[in-house]
């Protein structure tokens, strides 16, 4: 939850940097020198995001502590964990009742319990979503690539007809959709590198194919006069000439992948029916079953979203109990399935699997405990209704993050939280910066990847300072 002054900022100062990135035009000067590091040995080719938009609370999903049953007049403060704990494939590492199917893959991957989220006072989830995507806190004088963009820069397809950063399960017609837009973007990267977006997997299909009424030859009739006018265009009057450049080459991918057999990754028709209805428990499902069948044609960097709505999903600010029930069924199955699959195709090995999300809730905390800021839900002291049974404020000093494949350490735990409230990081806390590094080491990207962009280097990270976390590789 955000006030309208807070989103009308935000755009305001997010629309001028996107203003700003277009007067850019190229990054200026490419490569500083290209980068300095030697050159790493990647462990990944494709990473899948698994991304819990809306506040995944740790407590109550991969980091579960003292249960409490409901019951009328219960002190709120003693409620730190609304499920039952069950076993893992882990000896002694538990999750929360509901996510037992992802439990018992935990053996292929690692837990890490000490993601810390940014401070950035009045809390936002689009600000926090833009700060997690990109690794810079909004707004910035140039608009920041989303880290999809990074990748498919640096390292572009895997296969050329495969989108190198596909978008699956966020719509951008819901309340703060133009705020979504702002970091589901390759900024000055260029839109070659932006995100092929699929709002609904069941149609993904219809996402790669002419609309509506238009038939092939049509279409490529009008791809060709799309080129032309492109060519033709003055300067500055459809952006500058990179940028026009690589909104041609980024239609030229679109009309390549039409053309393709492989086209048919998106068709979930035409998995088998067993596999299917395993990963058919709604939108989010069968985008994991997208991802699956993409990675296996060579896709490079794909997001699978449990969608961000406000007050919906993962937005506990109420019935939080009722509703992590549900996306818990709407999850634990398909994430798993998606690691069993990948492993016995032979692709878990050199794909980085991540689930996480902006940052995690408490029901007594908003921010974090030596640094609390303005509360945006009424949580009672003592609680009457299931409705108050939950975890409802925003709490960023202590999040939950999986990490499965692309040479990440198998039956892992990283990182540990208090087991009283407030339930913060106490062991080996982790930032967004070192998230991305770990993340662009794996794919063989060095630390110090930047552009100059109006005369400044802007790196992958802040200042290029963000450093991988090498424990966490086997």
């Amino acid at each position: 939850m955000s006030s309208h002054w807070d989103r009308r900022e935000f755009l305001k100062k997010s629309s001028a940097a996107s203003m700003a990135a277009l007067a850019a035009g190229a990054p200026l000067a490419g490569f500083l020198a290209g980068c300095n590091e030697a050159k790493i040995k990647s462990t990944a080719d494709t990473v899948i995001l698994l991304w819990m938009a809306g506040g995944m609370a740790h407590t109550d999903t991969f980091d579960p502590k003292k249960y409490t049953a409901f019951t009328k007049g219960m002190q709120a403060n003693d409620v730190l964990s609304t499920f039952k704990s069950v076993p893992t494939a882990l000896d002694d590492i538990y999750f929360s009742e509901g996510l037992s199917a992802i439990g018992k893959v935990l053996d292929k991957g690692t837990v890490i319990r000490s993601y810390v989220a940014a401070d950035m006072g009045h809390i936002l989830h689009s600000r926090h979503q833009y700060h997690w995507h990109t690794c810079y806190k909004p707004p910035q004088s140039v608009l920041a690539p989303h880290i999809g963009s990074w990748i498919s820069n640096q390292l572009g397809p895997v296969n050329k007809v495969i989108p190198a950063f596909i978008d699956i399960g966020q719509r951008f017609s819901l309340g703060e959709g133009e705020e979504l837009k702002a970091f589901h973007t390759a900024g000055f990267l260029g839109n070659e590198f932006g995100p092929f977006v699929i709002p609904d997997p069941s149609a993904g299909l219809e996402s790669v194919k002419p609309p509506i009424g238009m038939n092939m030859s049509r279409f490529e009739k009008r791809n060709q006069l799309y080129n032309e006018l492109m060519s033709k265009s003055p300067m500055g009057e459809m952006g500058s000439d990179y940028q026009k450049e690589s909104m041609r080459r980024s239609m030229e991918q679109a009309y390549m992948l039409l053309k393709s057999p492989e086209a048919a990754a998106f068709d979930l028709s035409k998995e088998p029916k067993e596999n299917y209805d395993i990963y058919n428990t709604g939108k989010f499902g069968l985008g994991c079953l997208m991802a699956k069948r993409l990675t296996e044609k060579g896709a490079r960097f794909i997001s699978v979203t449990t969608e961000y709505e406000p007050f919906k999903n993962w937005d506990t600010h109420d019935n939080g109990h009722t509703r992590l029930a549900d996306m818990k069924k709407q999850i634990d199955g398909p994430i798993a399935q998606l690691i069993k699959d990948l492993d016995q195709s032979g692709h878990l090995d050199r794909t980085l699997i991540i689930l996480a999300s902006e940052f995690s809730r408490d029901m007594m905390v908003e921010g974090r405990p030596d640094l609390k800021v303005q509360e945006q839900v009424n949580q009672p002291d003592i609680i009457q209704e299931l409705k108050n049974y939950g975890m409802h404020r925003h709490f960023t000093d202590g999040c939950s993050m999986l990490m499965f494949g692309g040479g990440i350490k198998k039956g892992n735990v990283y990182g540990k939280t208090a087991d009283e409230r407030p339930c913060k990081t106490i062991e080996k806390p982790i930032k967004i910066d070192q998230i991305h590094q770990t993340i662009y080491h794996a794919l063989g990207i060095p630390q110090d990847t930047h552009y100059l962009v109006e005369k400044r280097p802007f790196y992958t990270t802040p200042d290029g300072l963000g450093k991988a976390a090498m424990d966490l590789f086997s």
